[in-house]
């Protein structure tokens, strides 16, 4: 089973454009993208709107879809922290016409295997807050904001919002699941690993240093604990830059990262019947 994994595109036309084109000539079973689909600047409506949406992404999946008929891959699809919640129905609109499968908080079968997405980040310094939650406590990093704070784009339960965390979520998400087969779509990546490497070295806030690793705590002891066979993560850019590592196994879990900086299409190219047998192209 061939699997292919993108994730922050971010709105990047040709970029969309080079995945359809692989797409169409590979014809995998399966691809993930993992979040942060839209342009930056979500209060400009010209930069993350339904426009973006319905005329790239939609209508590059209905094409893919005429062109391939039953080779038409399952797309399993997420929002990132900076895709503003007021789109989310428009994914779920084209869910139902067969497009792809949005999985935030959902377990949605694929042959042998189960697929599990989560979109939620830890608490960033960024002003859109749709998508974050506190991690294993109210504990927020230094030149970080609360999920309370900031900016919402769509109506939310102030009560819910400073409750929730991601540990909590993931328990209740995979609760009396078996994950031996399990491939969980995440936005965010596991915490003091080669994946969620900052460019933050030296950098402090009132004498207090930064923390170079931003990843979430709570998914790293997740995957620690349950060993799901393979997680995708995005979120921190230049973090393969850094250290060089998109691929890093915690325990019998693999865990791939499909970030990058700069024009080329970051392709993960995996089967998740040999996970440690994945390919990153730069396209």
């Amino acid at each position: 089973m061939e699997c292919f994994f993108v994730t922050d595109l971010h709105g990047a036309s040709e970029k969309y454009k080079k995945l359809f084109r692989h797409i169409e000539k590979d014809k995998p079973e399966a691809v993930f993208i993992g979040g942060d689909l839209l342009a930056h600047g979500f209060f400009n409506k010209d930069n993350a709107s339904a426009d973006f949406i319905t005329d790239v992404l939609t209508q590059g999946c209905r094409k893919l879809k005429s062109q391939l008929g039953s080779a038409y891959p399952h797309i399993f699809i997420i929002m990132g922290n900076d895709d503003p919640k007021s789109e989310e129905p428009l994914l779920l609109k084209y869910d139902e016409e067969g497009l792809w499968h949005y999985c935030n908080e959902r377990k949605i079968e694929l042959d042998a295997f189960t697929v599990f997405g989560y979109c939620y980040v830890p608490p960033s310094p960024f002003l859109l807050k749709d998508w974050e939650r506190f991690d294993i406590s109210r504990f927020v990093d230094i030149g970080c904001t609360a999920p309370s704070e900031g900016y919402h784009s769509t109506k939310f339960s102030l009560t819910e919002v400073e409750n929730a965390t991601i540990a909590e979520d993931l328990a209740n998400l995979t609760q009396n699941c078996d994950l031996s087969k399990s491939v969980f779509l995440f936005h965010a990546p596991p915490y003091d690993t080669g994946l969620d490497r900052a460019a933050l070295d030296g950098k402090s806030i009132d004498y207090a240093p930064l923390d170079v690793h931003v990843g979430s705590i709570a998914i790293r002891r997740f995957i620690e604990e349950k060993q799901p066979l393979i997680t995708l993560h995005g979120h921190v850019h230049e973090s393969f830059q850094l250290t060089g590592i998109w691929k890093q196994n915690l325990g019998r879990t693999t865990c791939l990262s499909a970030v990058g900086l700069g024009k080329p299409l970051i392709l993960i190219k995996f089967n998740p019947e040999n996970p440690s047998a994945a390919q990153r192209l730069s396209i």
